[in-house]
């Protein structure tokens, strides 16, 4: 099977390029090779920077592939260069959307790939939702072979589950006390770029994917509050959680805001009965618990990647003193 990766060495393709490779699949990455994340051995890379047409379509030269897989489509205008590029060349076309697609706040939990796609708070959810719809367009219009994969929280070493990155574990290592959104008690999903790779290579050139969505995530269900204290744990510290509402958040920094109203703030669970019948063998087997010494090793391994925010650090600092004004004194 010939396949090409758009982007593919990400957070999430990093894990699924060499499991292909090792499957004996050909595959192609289609990408600027400037990631810190090296193509695999066995790759095939195609070097062009996708916004340039012209230089992907020289690049592509006559290559006819089996699967082609999107990871950095964002926007219905990648769709619309995507579907000029790949009619007639490709048997499966896979776009990357995201979990965050799915209705907030949710009506029924578990969520499934049926559940209503309406994100009214986040605009990469709604540009996601709208490029979905394109491709059903383009399916049942001229039947673009094409395979809507859905990841949620997905997370390799390099990624800490929280807003801020290590800034976060380092206020924790010196006994700062730390900002989790709304009361800690939502669930979350979070899934390791392994055990994803394991329920996406199966989709790869399956005939029951075509014109299908599907999510991919962990069974493994957590608070924000044991996030915190897991990846805490793995750093060696006990935590100081301040609890403070997504819509104040939101209001000091609607970036972090609009990723919390639009996904975090609310929980978040997954049936993911559908994945698993067309990928059988799949089941997600690495613990958040295990992910977290995984991360916590890779940024001890070089303190150069320890890097500190300063205006994060500040704003955690202004949004905690906030929080304490607020509380009522004791008489």
């Amino acid at each position: 099977m010939r396949v090409l990766f758009i982007g593919g060495t990400g957070i999430i393709s990093s894990a699924c390029s060499p499991l292909l490779i090792e499957q004996g699949v050909e595959l192609f990455l289609l990408n600027r090779g400037q990631s810190q994340r090296p193509a695999p051995p066995g790759a095939r890379l195609l070097q062009a920077d996708f916004r340039d047409f012209s230089a992907v379509q020289k690049a592509l030269k006559d290559w006819q592939f089996d699967v082609v897989v999107d990871w950095i489509a964002f926007t219905p205008q990648d769709i619309e260069r995507d579907l000029a590029l790949f009619r007639g060349r490709t048997g499966q076309y896979v776009f990357i959307s995201s979990a965050s697609v799915y209705q907030k706040p949710p009506a029924h939990l578990p969520v499934t790939e049926s559940t209503t796609l309406d994100n009214p708070y986040w605009d990469y959810s709604r540009a996601k939702i709208a490029c979905e719809e394109r491709l059903v367009q383009a399916y049942r219009q001229e039947k673009f072979p094409m395979t809507i994969v859905r990841p949620s929280h997905t997370y390799d070493r390099t990624l800490m589950p929280m807003h801020g990155g290590y800034t976060v574990v380092d206020r924790m290592r010196k006994g700062k006390p730390v900002v989790v959104h709304g009361d800690g008690a939502s669930l979350w999903t979070l899934t390791h770029h392994r055990d994803f790779a394991a329920g996406f290579a199966p989709l790869l050139g399956h005939p029951g994917a075509i014109g299908q969505a599907f999510h991919i995530t962990s069974d493994e269900w957590l608070t924000w509050n044991q996030i915190f204290e897991i990846v805490a744990r793995a750093a060696g510290v006990e935590p100081q959680l301040v609890h403070i509402a997504s819509d104040l958040i939101a209001a000091f920094d609607p970036e972090w805001g609009a990723s919390l109203l639009g996904d975090k703030t609310h929980s978040m669970i997954f049936d993911n009965s559908k994945i698993k019948r067309l990928a059988p063998g799949f089941n997600a087997n690495i613990s958040f618990g295990r992910g977290a010494e995984e991360i916590i090793a890779w940024y001890d391994e070089d303190p150069r990647r320890q890097v500190v925010d300063p205006q994060h650090e500040a704003l955690l600092d202004r949004l905690i003193a906030v929080a304490q004004n607020a509380r009522p004194k004791s008489s």
